[in-house]
Protein backbone atom coordinates (compact mmCIF):
# COMPACT_ATOMS: atom_id res chain seq x y z
CA UNK A 1 0.00 0.00 0.00
CA UNK A 2 0.68 3.17 -0.72
CA UNK A 3 0.87 5.70 2.46
CA UNK A 4 -0.75 9.16 2.88
CA UNK A 5 1.65 11.61 2.83
CA UNK A 6 0.90 14.47 5.25
CA UNK A 7 1.51 17.84 5.34
CA UNK A 8 3.64 19.54 8.20
CA UNK A 9 2.11 20.39 11.19
CA UNK A 10 3.24 24.08 10.30
CA UNK A 11 1.17 24.25 7.71
CA UNK A 12 -1.77 23.67 8.69
CA UNK A 13 -1.24 25.33 11.37
CA UNK A 14 -1.07 28.54 8.47
CA UNK A 15 -3.90 27.40 6.93
CA UNK A 16 -6.26 27.47 9.95
CA UNK A 17 -5.24 31.14 10.88
CA UNK A 18 -6.20 32.18 7.50
CA UNK A 19 -9.29 30.46 7.37
CA UNK A 20 -9.75 32.51 10.82
CA UNK A 21 -9.05 35.76 9.39
CA UNK A 22 -10.89 34.95 6.40
CA UNK A 23 -14.12 34.31 8.82
CA UNK A 24 -13.56 37.50 11.15
CA UNK A 25 -13.40 39.85 7.62
CA UNK A 26 -16.67 38.19 6.54
CA UNK A 27 -17.95 38.49 10.21
CA UNK A 28 -16.85 42.60 10.26
CA UNK A 29 -18.46 43.42 7.06
CA UNK A 30 -21.24 41.80 7.91
CA UNK A 31 -21.10 43.36 11.13
CA UNK A 32 -20.51 46.97 9.38
CA UNK A 33 -23.07 46.58 6.59
CA UNK A 34 -25.72 46.21 9.68
CA UNK A 35 -24.67 49.21 11.64
CA UNK A 36 -25.22 51.04 8.48
CA UNK A 37 -28.86 49.95 7.65
CA UNK A 38 -29.44 50.43 11.57
CA UNK A 39 -28.42 54.09 11.46
CA UNK A 40 -30.04 54.86 8.10
CA UNK A 41 -33.05 53.42 9.56
CA UNK A 42 -33.06 55.54 13.11
CA UNK A 43 -32.42 58.52 10.97
CA UNK A 44 -35.27 57.86 8.74
CA UNK A 45 -33.77 60.50 6.15
CA UNK A 46 -34.32 59.77 2.49
CA UNK A 47 -34.16 61.52 -0.49
CA UNK A 48 -37.98 60.89 -1.14
CA UNK A 49 -38.88 62.39 2.38
CA UNK A 50 -36.48 65.31 2.47
CA UNK A 51 -39.45 67.97 0.82
CA UNK A 52 -41.84 66.65 3.50
CA UNK A 53 -38.88 66.83 6.21
CA UNK A 54 -38.43 70.63 5.62
CA UNK A 55 -42.39 71.10 5.96
CA UNK A 56 -42.46 69.24 9.35
CA UNK A 57 -44.63 66.89 7.66
CA UNK A 58 -44.26 62.76 7.43
CA UNK A 59 -44.47 61.84 3.38
CA UNK A 60 -46.94 58.50 4.72
CA UNK A 61 -49.44 60.92 5.82
CA UNK A 62 -49.23 64.50 4.34
CA UNK A 63 -51.82 65.36 1.68
CA UNK A 64 -51.30 66.31 -1.91
CA UNK A 65 -51.02 69.66 -2.49
CA UNK A 66 -52.96 71.53 -5.03
CA UNK A 67 -51.59 74.67 -6.60
CA UNK A 68 -53.31 77.40 -8.24
CA UNK A 69 -51.96 79.11 -10.98
CA UNK A 70 -51.89 82.98 -9.99
CA UNK A 71 -53.91 85.35 -11.82
CA UNK A 72 -52.61 88.53 -12.69
CA UNK A 73 -55.16 91.88 -11.63
CA UNK A 74 -56.05 93.44 -14.49
CA UNK A 75 -55.30 96.86 -13.25
CA UNK A 76 -52.04 95.68 -11.71
CA UNK A 77 -53.01 96.45 -8.14
CA UNK A 78 -51.88 94.64 -4.70
CA UNK A 79 -53.27 91.45 -6.21
CA UNK A 80 -51.45 90.80 -9.04
CA UNK A 81 -49.73 87.64 -8.82
CA UNK A 82 -51.81 86.44 -5.58
CA UNK A 83 -53.26 82.89 -5.92
CA UNK A 84 -56.42 82.74 -8.37
CA UNK A 85 -59.94 82.80 -6.31
CA UNK A 86 -62.63 80.44 -6.94
CA UNK A 87 -64.76 81.29 -9.98
CA UNK A 88 -68.39 81.83 -9.22
CA UNK A 89 -70.64 80.05 -11.91
CA UNK A 90 -73.18 82.57 -13.44
CA UNK A 91 -75.60 80.34 -12.98
CA UNK A 92 -75.24 79.86 -9.13
CA UNK A 93 -77.93 81.89 -6.92
CA UNK A 94 -76.35 85.18 -5.48
CA UNK A 95 -76.34 86.00 -1.93
CA UNK A 96 -79.27 87.47 -0.12
CA UNK A 97 -77.75 90.72 0.08
CA UNK A 98 -76.85 90.86 -3.36
CA UNK A 99 -80.18 89.76 -4.68
CA UNK A 100 -82.48 91.85 -6.09
CA UNK A 101 -85.67 92.59 -4.00
CA UNK A 102 -88.88 91.21 -5.55
CA UNK A 103 -90.45 94.32 -3.60
CA UNK A 104 -90.89 97.26 -6.23
CA UNK A 105 -90.40 99.93 -4.13
CA UNK A 106 -91.38 102.81 -7.13
CA UNK A 107 -94.34 105.00 -5.87
CA UNK A 108 -96.67 103.60 -8.24
CA UNK A 109 -95.60 100.34 -7.44
CA UNK A 110 -96.45 101.34 -3.79
CA UNK A 111 -99.66 103.12 -4.90
CA UNK A 112 -100.64 99.58 -6.58
CA UNK A 113 -100.38 97.61 -3.66
CA UNK A 114 -102.02 100.14 -1.40
CA UNK A 115 -104.90 100.18 -3.68
CA UNK A 116 -105.34 96.87 -3.62
CA UNK A 117 -105.70 97.19 0.24
CA UNK A 118 -108.38 99.86 0.10
CA UNK A 119 -112.30 98.80 0.93
CA UNK A 120 -114.26 99.23 -2.53
CA UNK A 121 -117.76 99.99 -1.45
CA UNK A 122 -120.10 102.95 -2.54
CA UNK A 123 -120.09 106.27 -1.05
CA UNK A 124 -122.21 107.16 1.55
CA UNK A 125 -124.68 110.26 1.37
CA UNK A 126 -123.66 113.68 1.77
CA UNK A 127 -125.74 114.11 4.81
CA UNK A 128 -124.10 116.05 7.75
CA UNK A 129 -121.14 117.58 5.70
CA UNK A 130 -120.35 121.30 6.71
CA UNK A 131 -116.35 122.05 5.73
CA UNK A 132 -115.77 124.09 8.94
CA UNK A 133 -117.77 122.39 11.32
CA UNK A 134 -116.74 118.95 10.55
CA UNK A 135 -112.90 119.72 9.31
CA UNK A 136 -112.02 122.57 10.95
CA UNK A 137 -111.42 126.80 9.86
CA UNK A 138 -109.45 127.39 7.04
CA UNK A 139 -106.86 127.29 8.23
CA UNK A 140 -105.15 125.89 11.17
CA UNK A 141 -101.84 125.81 12.54
CA UNK A 142 -102.44 122.11 13.12
CA UNK A 143 -98.57 121.65 13.10
CA UNK A 144 -97.60 124.43 15.61
CA UNK A 145 -95.14 126.38 13.85
CA UNK A 146 -96.91 129.65 14.14
CA UNK A 147 -97.96 129.68 10.48
CA UNK A 148 -101.27 128.25 9.47
CA UNK A 149 -101.45 125.96 6.73
CA UNK A 150 -102.31 128.32 3.60
CA UNK A 151 -99.18 129.85 4.04
CA UNK A 152 -97.34 126.97 4.35
CA UNK A 153 -98.11 125.41 1.57
CA UNK A 154 -97.79 128.74 -0.49
CA UNK A 155 -93.86 128.91 0.77
CA UNK A 156 -93.56 125.08 0.02
CA UNK A 157 -95.14 125.62 -3.47
CA UNK A 158 -94.36 128.92 -5.15
CA UNK A 159 -91.02 129.99 -5.85
CA UNK A 160 -89.20 133.79 -5.44
CA UNK A 161 -91.65 134.37 -2.42
CA UNK A 162 -91.79 137.75 -0.44
CA UNK A 163 -93.30 137.15 3.26
CA UNK A 164 -94.75 140.05 5.39
CA UNK A 165 -93.38 138.59 8.91
CA UNK A 166 -92.21 134.91 9.31
CA UNK A 167 -95.25 133.77 7.50
CA UNK A 168 -97.41 136.13 5.44
CA UNK A 169 -96.40 134.91 1.67
CA UNK A 170 -96.88 138.17 -0.33
CA UNK A 171 -96.06 137.46 -3.51
CA UNK A 172 -94.43 134.59 -5.61
CA UNK A 173 -94.91 132.47 -8.54
CA UNK A 174 -96.19 129.18 -9.38
CA UNK A 175 -96.02 126.66 -11.58
CA UNK A 176 -99.45 124.83 -11.17
CA UNK A 177 -98.85 121.07 -11.24
CA UNK A 178 -102.43 120.54 -12.72
CA UNK A 179 -101.80 123.00 -15.88
CA UNK A 180 -98.21 123.50 -15.96
CA UNK A 181 -99.13 127.15 -16.71
CA UNK A 182 -97.48 129.57 -14.93
CA UNK A 183 -99.40 132.10 -12.31
CA UNK A 184 -97.89 135.21 -10.67
CA UNK A 185 -99.38 135.37 -7.41
CA UNK A 186 -100.08 138.52 -5.47
CA UNK A 187 -101.98 138.62 -1.95
CA UNK A 188 -105.00 140.71 -2.36
CA UNK A 189 -108.98 140.90 -2.69
CA UNK A 190 -108.99 140.27 -6.50
CA UNK A 191 -105.82 138.10 -6.91
CA UNK A 192 -105.41 136.10 -4.34
CA UNK A 193 -108.00 133.70 -5.97
CA UNK A 194 -105.41 133.44 -8.84
CA UNK A 195 -103.92 130.47 -6.56
CA UNK A 196 -105.90 128.17 -4.35
CA UNK A 197 -105.04 125.35 -2.03
CA UNK A 198 -106.71 122.18 -3.26
CA UNK A 199 -107.44 119.44 -1.49
CA UNK A 200 -106.26 116.25 -3.23
CA UNK A 201 -108.68 114.10 -1.31
CA UNK A 202 -111.22 116.59 -1.66
CA UNK A 203 -113.04 116.61 1.86
CA UNK A 204 -116.56 116.20 1.03
CA UNK A 205 -115.06 113.05 -0.90
CA UNK A 206 -113.47 111.89 1.90
CA UNK A 207 -116.67 112.75 4.12
CA UNK A 208 -118.57 109.78 1.95
CA UNK A 209 -115.51 107.54 2.19
CA UNK A 210 -114.75 106.93 5.75
CA UNK A 211 -114.03 110.51 7.13
CA UNK A 212 -117.57 110.53 9.37
CA UNK A 213 -116.10 107.93 11.24
CA UNK A 214 -112.91 109.60 12.25
CA UNK A 215 -112.69 111.97 14.92
CA UNK A 216 -112.75 115.80 15.13
CA UNK A 217 -109.04 115.93 15.47
CA UNK A 218 -108.08 113.32 12.54
CA UNK A 219 -110.66 115.09 10.30
CA UNK A 220 -108.53 118.65 10.88
CA UNK A 221 -105.23 116.50 10.81
CA UNK A 222 -106.56 115.53 6.98
CA UNK A 223 -108.07 119.01 6.44
CA UNK A 224 -104.00 120.49 6.61
CA UNK A 225 -102.27 116.96 5.61
CA UNK A 226 -99.69 118.45 3.51
CA UNK A 227 -99.41 115.52 1.31
CA UNK A 228 -103.40 116.40 0.90
CA UNK A 229 -102.11 119.91 -0.49
CA UNK A 230 -100.88 121.12 -3.54
CA UNK A 231 -101.16 125.18 -4.73
CA UNK A 232 -102.64 125.38 -7.76
CA UNK A 233 -104.41 127.23 -10.46
CA UNK A 234 -107.64 128.75 -9.31
CA UNK A 235 -109.47 127.54 -12.64
CA UNK A 236 -108.74 124.04 -11.82
CA UNK A 237 -109.71 123.66 -8.46
CA UNK A 238 -112.89 125.46 -9.48
CA UNK A 239 -113.32 122.86 -12.73
CA UNK A 240 -112.51 119.70 -9.78
CA UNK A 241 -114.86 120.85 -6.96
CA UNK A 242 -115.32 117.62 -4.87
CA UNK A 243 -114.79 115.42 -8.00
CA UNK A 244 -112.60 112.16 -7.05
CA UNK A 245 -110.37 110.17 -9.78
CA UNK A 246 -113.73 109.00 -11.92
CA UNK A 247 -114.69 112.40 -13.06
CA UNK A 248 -111.45 114.52 -12.56
CA UNK A 249 -107.72 114.57 -13.00
CA UNK A 250 -104.99 117.05 -13.93
CA UNK A 251 -105.18 118.57 -17.52
CA UNK A 252 -101.39 117.99 -17.66
CA UNK A 253 -101.10 114.19 -18.10
CA UNK A 254 -97.31 114.11 -16.69
CA UNK A 255 -98.80 114.43 -12.64
CA UNK A 256 -101.54 112.48 -12.97
CA UNK A 257 -99.38 109.13 -11.35
CA UNK A 258 -98.21 111.73 -8.70
CA UNK A 259 -101.71 113.02 -8.18
CA UNK A 260 -103.51 109.19 -8.13
CA UNK A 261 -100.49 108.42 -5.79
CA UNK A 262 -101.47 111.06 -3.48
CA UNK A 263 -105.40 110.22 -3.21
CA UNK A 264 -104.50 106.37 -2.51
CA UNK A 265 -101.92 107.57 0.16
CA UNK A 266 -104.14 109.80 2.15
CA UNK A 267 -106.92 107.32 1.79
CA UNK A 268 -104.73 104.24 3.45
CA UNK A 269 -103.29 106.92 6.13
CA UNK A 270 -106.75 108.15 7.48
CA UNK A 271 -108.32 104.44 6.76
CA UNK A 272 -110.88 105.33 3.66
CA UNK A 273 -112.07 103.76 1.15
CA UNK A 274 -112.86 104.00 -2.53
CA UNK A 275 -115.61 103.70 -4.95
CA UNK A 276 -115.81 101.38 -7.65
CA UNK A 277 -115.68 103.43 -10.46
CA UNK A 278 -113.09 105.84 -8.25
CA UNK A 279 -110.92 102.43 -7.70
CA UNK A 280 -110.97 101.75 -11.78
CA UNK A 281 -110.03 105.38 -12.75
CA UNK A 282 -107.24 105.33 -10.25
CA UNK A 283 -105.62 101.54 -11.16
CA UNK A 284 -105.73 102.73 -15.29
CA UNK A 285 -103.79 106.01 -14.20
CA UNK A 286 -101.17 103.31 -12.43
CA UNK A 287 -100.89 101.24 -15.14
CA UNK A 288 -99.55 104.21 -17.27
CA UNK A 289 -96.77 105.37 -14.33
Amino acid sequence: MTSRRRRPRSARSTSSRRRARASLTSLGLVAVVALAGWLLHTTGVTDADADAAADGTSSSTAAPTITTAPTADAGGGPEAGSASRPTVDATEPTSPTEATSPTDATPAATARRELAALPVKGKAAATGYDREARFGTAWLDVDHNGCDTRNDVLARDLTNIERQGPCKVLRGTLVSPYTGERVDFVRGNRTSTLVQIDHVVALENAWRTGAQQLTQEQREALANDPANLFAVDGHSNAQKRSGDAATWLPADTAFRCTYVEHQITVKTTYRLWVAPAERDAMERVLARC
